[in-house]
């Protein structure tokens, strides 16, 4: 399709979510290949131009916020996941889809442990799932939860998942007056409906795009893509 980059089919891989179909061990092994799968698919496509493969982490089944797992348990659990990713040779470390901020800041840290163990300098990118309510599903808005990613000193911030690029933009705008850094946005194509039993996106390829025009020409949007 032309993409720069790819991500790696690891959303549910960390010990946590792997431990629900009893896989836990094999953690380390499953995000390793994950990534040279990504590797293989992106490298078959190449044209003279550079593919990277950003390697996945979903915000897991399990939130500290809310009590389902203590935060030493998460990290060390990512910390397995970042290795498993490092080691296959992931270009990035992603942790996306968040709606939690203690489960970002486990994230970032399980990532920059495992890169220095590796002695790599893989970049760390975060992004935030905002809901229709204006706030990440444990509570937060987008200013509280940039000002913990911002303590974490990470390059990228960005949005994903949840919602269409109309209910992004709100917050799209806010980031761009107030973050520092690079900015990512990954819409779904559209507030998902509910249509005849099945999940639904009402936005067609021409609409997404001028959303996609808007972020960059008027935010100055740095990373751009698709979600759900």
């Amino acid at each position: 399709a032309g993409s720069d980059m790819v991500l790696t089919n690891s959303f549910g891989g960390s010990p946590v979510t792997l431990g629900e179909f009893e896989l836990e061990d094999r953690a380390f092994e499953i995000n390793k290949l994950s990534v040279e799968l990504a590797r293989e698919a992106a490298e078959s496509f190449a044209d003279g131009r550079h593919r990277w493969v950003v390697g996945d982490i979903g915000p897991g089944t399990k939130l500290p916020s809310l009590g389902n797992i203590a935060y030493d348990a998460l990290e060390e659990a990512l910390v397995v996941q970042c290795r498993g990713l490092i080691a296959g040779g992931a270009d990035a470390i992603l942790t996306e889809t968040n709606q939690d901020t203690l489960y970002i800041k486990a994230a970032v840290n399980a990532a920059k442990i495992a890169r220095r163990e590796a002695q790599s300098d893989v970049p760390i990118f975060v992004q935030v799932t905002v809901e229709t309510t204006g706030t990440l599903l444990v509570g937060p808005d987008i200013a509280a939860a940039t000002t913990v990613v911002q303590a974490l000193d990470v390059p990228l911030i960005g949005l994903n998942c949840a919602t269409g690029p109309q209910e992004m933009a709100e917050h799209i705008r806010w980031l761009s007056r107030n973050w520092p850094g690079l900015l990512s946005v990954q819409p779904n194509a559209g507030l998902p409906e509910l249509v005849d039993g099945k999940t639904h996106y009402p936005l067609g390829a021409a609409e997404l795009a001028t959303w996609m025009e808007r972020f960059i020409v008027e935010d100055g949007l740095n990373l751009i893509g698709g979600c759900c």
